[in-house]
């Protein structure tokens, strides 16, 4: 039987997983958390761009690193080293001045790397509480990375107009707390015992359509599936428009009539909607089934697209914001369908390195956002990148429809 005192400890580890992913959501807070580098010393837009491509990339590698160090070192040394990273991170970027170079190391390799950690080990632990409910556990955790951009991107910018505290003693403050809620959670988490009896999971008559033998494949089986390759192009393609647009949704508003305050807000509402976006398709992956899911995040991601196109073209306010809307429910989709899809089709066992080597479709989609930057600079246009993200979220549900079996 699965006890009440147990439900009540998965659903206390849930709580703790989602104070640790509200606080390591962070680092989507870039269009914000990059304001006095542009203002106060003058860097480039290409090199702040390349900063945020940097990040991911070693947001990536970490998530990897995590899937190793949990089978190595366990829950809590590696939530608590990630948390070591992070502080060192974000204290180290408030030193780094006009010296870009530091700013690489310091935000994208130090940060990027403990956040990537943390990321892959929390959501391992906790969704392994959760194999009845793997959607929505992925969802809620999702939903709480996403909306840090909102709920601390707000304190951050507070901070930095407040002229006691500044830019500078912002990124320290935030250092110290980030490590600790890291190193705090790292404490609390544990991963279920052998013994735990978990509530059967309830088959949906959408997941029943697809018919294939549920087993757990090991990293080398998934990569050698032309599946698997499908699915990560896909995702590659999907996520590139939410990193892209991430990456200049403050400037794109104020490039279509946005006052200053208005363009802030908007940056939050974007959060609001990614986190929307990832809960939501966490329970429609628990409802309806994978192919349901996948196809209904690639829709909206495909009208995302088209509509912030359409408002860049006639200069329309009210069309930019609903574009915003889109694509920060099409870009929430995004990770928790890797997260649901990995371990529907490939199993829970390998599962924490399964999902890092998935997770890498956002390294491949920063480059893309760099590239959309690019475009950017050259026309001086937001239509140039628009009609690339558009095209591709097009190729991709070419690839959606294709994926059948693991």
């Amino acid at each position: 039987m699965f006890s009440d005192k147990k439900l009540s400890n998965r659903i206390f580890f849930l709580g703790v997983g989602v104070f640790a992913m509200l606080f390591s959501g962070i680092l989507y807070a870039w269009s914000i958390l990059k304001i006095p580098f542009k203002e106060e010393f003058g860097f480039a837009d290409s090199s702040l761009a390349f900063n945020f491509t940097l990040t991911m990339s070693f947001f990536c590698i970490g998530a990897f690193l995590g899937s190793k160090l949990l089978k190595r070192m366990g829950v809590t040394l590696s939530v608590v080293l990630s948390g070591a990273l992070v502080g060192i991170g974000f204290i180290g970027t408030a030193f780094v001045s006009g010296n870009v170079a530091l700013l690489y190391v310091f935000y994208a390799l130090f940060a990027g790397l403990g956040i990537g950690i943390a990321y892959n080990v929390v959501i391992s632990t906790v969704s392994a509480w959760f194999p009845d409910k793997k959607g929505l556990c992925s969802g809620v955790l999702m939903m709480s990375f996403g909306a840090s951009t909102l709920i601390l991107g707000k304190v951050i910018e507070s901070f930095f107009q407040n002229e006691s505290i500044g830019w500078q003693k912002t990124y320290i403050i935030f250092g110290v707390v980030l490590a600790f809620v890291l190193i705090l959670s790292g404490v609390l988490l544990k991963r279920p015992s052998a013994e735990v009896v978990f509530p059967a999971v309830k088959a949906t008559k959408a997941a029943g359509k697809e018919s294939f033998e549920a087993r757990d494949y090991t990293t080398a089986e998934m990569v050698k599936r032309f599946t698997f390759w499908r699915a990560f192009v896909c995702l590659v393609c999907l996520t590139a428009v939410g990193n892209s647009v991430i990456s200049f949704a403050r400037d794109l508003v104020l490039s279509v009539g946005a006052e200053v305050s208005l363009a802030s807000t908007l940056v939050g509402v974007l959060s609001i909607c990614n986190g929307l976006g990832r809960i939501f398709t966490g329970a429609l992956f628990d409802f309806a089934g994978r192919r349901i899911t996948m196809l209904a995040a690639n829709i909206i991601t495909i009208f995302a697209a088209g509509v912030t196109l359409a408002a860049v073209y006639v200069n329309s306010l009210p069309l930019c914001i609903i574009g915003l809307c889109l694509t920060g429910i099409s870009y929430g989709s995004c990770p928790t369908v890797c997260s649901a899809f990995t371990a529907a089709f490939y199993g829970r066992k390998y599962f924490p390195t399964n999902f890092s080597i998935t997770n890498f479709n956002l390294l491949a989609a920063s480059f893309i956002a760099t590239l959309s930057s690019n475009l950017l600079l050259s026309t001086g246009s937001y239509a140039a990148p628009f009609i690339l993200l558009l095209s591709l979220s097009v190729i991709a549900l070419a690839l959606n429809l294709s994926i059948r079996r693991p």
